[in-house]
C-alpha cells in the first residue's frame, strides 16, 4: 500500500515536471521504480519509457497551443536522436550493458546536463556550427535514452537552450515531442514488454495526469531563471539517488571477487 502511494505521489512529480519543464520526467521515475519499488533494471526501463511517453503526449497540448515549439531545433535533434535511442536499445537487448553502467551512465549524464544548464545561454547564437552540435547531441541523447530507459528530455532541453538558444519555455514544448518519440523508439528496441510491472501504471498515470494539470496552469507564471534553476537543482538530486543504486548493486561483484583469487587449478 505505501509503495502505491510512493508511486501515485511520484508520478504526480514527474507529471507537474513535464508540464513545466518538458523534461524531468525519467529523472525521476527510474529512481523511484528502482529503489522505491525494488524493480530489476530490466523492468524499470521499459516501464519508464512507456510512461514518460504518455506523460509528455499529454503535456504537448497547451504548448502546441501557445506555439512554444521550434521544429528546426526538433529536426536536428530528433533524427539523430532516434538512431541513437535505436542504438542504445539494441545494445541492452544484447547484454552488452551491465545493470550498474545502465545506473552510473544515467547518473553521469545528469550531472553534466545539470552543470551545462548553470552557464549563460548563448543570445542569438547563429554559429556555423550549431547544427553539427545539435546534431551529434540528438546522437548522444538517443543513446542515452536508449541504455538508460530516459526519454531524453534533461539533456534535450539543455541542448536546445545552450546551442539553440532558445528560451526555456519554447525548449520545453519542443523538448516534450522528442521525448515521446524517442521512448517509442527505444522501447520498440528494447524488444521487453514489462508484462509483470504492468499494474504499476494505474498510480503512476493517475498521479501523473493531476500532476500535469497543476503544471499546465503554472508553467505560463514562471520565469525563465527560476525554471533553469529548479531544473538544475532536480537533476543533480536524481544522479545522486541514481549514483547510490548503481553503487548498492555493483558492490556484491566487487565483494565476491577477490574470493577467486583463493581457487587454484587441481584444487
Amino acid at each position: 500500500m505505501i509503495s502505491l502511494i510512493l508511486l501515485g505521489l511520484g508520478g504526480g512529480l514527474i507529471g507537474f515536471l513535464l508540464s513545466v519543464l518538458g523534461a524531468g520526467g525519467s529523472i525521476l521515475l527510474l529512481p523511484l521504480l528502482v529503489s522505491g519499488a525494488a524493480l530489476p533494471t530490466k523492468e524499470a526501463v521499459p516501464l519508464s519509457l512507456i510512461v514518460v511517453m504518455i506523460l509528455a503526449l499529454a503535456n504537448l497540448g497547451p504548448y502546441l497551443r501557445r506555439g512554444q515549439f521550434a521544429p528546426r531545433p526538433a529536426l536536428l535533434l530528433g533524427l539523430p536522436a532516434l538512431a541513437g535511442s535505436w542504438i542504445g536499445g539494441s545494445w541492452v537487448k544484447a547484454g552488452l550493458i551491465p545493470e550498474a553502467v545502465q545506473l552510473s551512465v544515467f547518473a553521469a549524464a545528469a550531472v553534466l546536463a545539470s552543470w551545462l544548464l548553470q552557464r549563460q545561454a548563448p543570445q542569438g547564437r547563429r554559429a556555423g556550427g550549431e547544427a553539427l552540435l545539435l546534431l551529434l547531441q540528438g546522437l548522444l541523447v538517443g543513446l542515452l535514452t536508449g541504455i538508460a530507459g530516459v526519454g531524453g528530455g534533461f539533456a534535450i532541453v539543455p541542448a536546445l537552450v545552450l546551442l539553440a538558444g532558445l528560451p526555456m519555455a519554447l525548449a520545453s514544448g519542443t523538448s516534450l515531442l522528442l521525448i515521446a518519440v524517442n521512448a517509442l523508439v527505444a522501447l520498440a528496441a528494447l524488444g521487453h514488454w514489462p508484462q509483470a510491472s504492468l499494474p504499476l501504471l494505474i498510480p503512476l498515470l493517475s498521479g501523473g495526469a493531476a500532476g500535469a494539470v497543476a503544471g499546465q496552469w503554472l508553467a505560463p507564471h514562471l520565469s525563465d531563471r527560476h525554471l533553469r534553476r529548479g531544473f538544475s537543482l532536480l537533476l543533480i538530486a536524481s544522479a545522486v539517488l541514481t549514483g547510490a543504486e548503481a553503487w548498492k548493486r555493483q558492490a556484491p561483484a566487487v565483494s565476491v571477487s577477490p574470493r577467486a583469487d583463493l581457487i587454484r587449478p587441481g584444487t
